[in-house]
């Protein structure tokens, strides 16, 4: 049995690693579709799904204590504020534009997961240290 449940697991594994790789390419579409400013009937839901998508797994990725639906609701509520807030404060000082937008979230999606990866990092190094 034990063999069973340790090929199930490598195939979760697998199928999880692959629906990520998906949804990352799904997103990163979204993305660039969005800056060039593309004619596609795909740019809207896949740029949909990426300001929902790159958020969410930059906040969620910081939310290590919650459980997963406790975590996936507080990611993609938190989301979807970091996007109001980007287009508040874009029109609030008239730079409103798609291509802003998109590179405003971006870059706040990859400083968080930036800072969550150095606070991780961190965190072990101290501990290796101080043992």
């Amino acid at each position: 049995m034990q063999t069973i449940r340790a090929k199930r697991d490598a195939s979760d594994a697998d199928l999880r690693l692959a629906l990520a790789g998906a949804a990352t390419a799904v997103g990163g579409i979204g993305a660039l579709l969005a800056l060039i400013e593309s004619d596609s009937p795909l740019r809207g839901p896949f740029t949909l799904f990426f300001l929902l998508a790159a958020p969410a797994v930059a906040i969620a990725a910081a939310l290590d204590g919650l459980d997963p639906l406790g975590r996936a609701i507080v990611a993609l509520a938190g989301a979807i504020v970091l996007d109001m807030l980007v287009a508040q404060g874009l029109l609030a000082l008239h730079l409103w534009s798609v291509r802003g937008g998109i590179a405003a979230v971006t870059v706040l999606s990859a400083l968080t997961l930036l800072l969550v990866l150095v606070r991780r990092s961190g965190g072990r190094t101290a501990r290796r240290g101080g043992s």
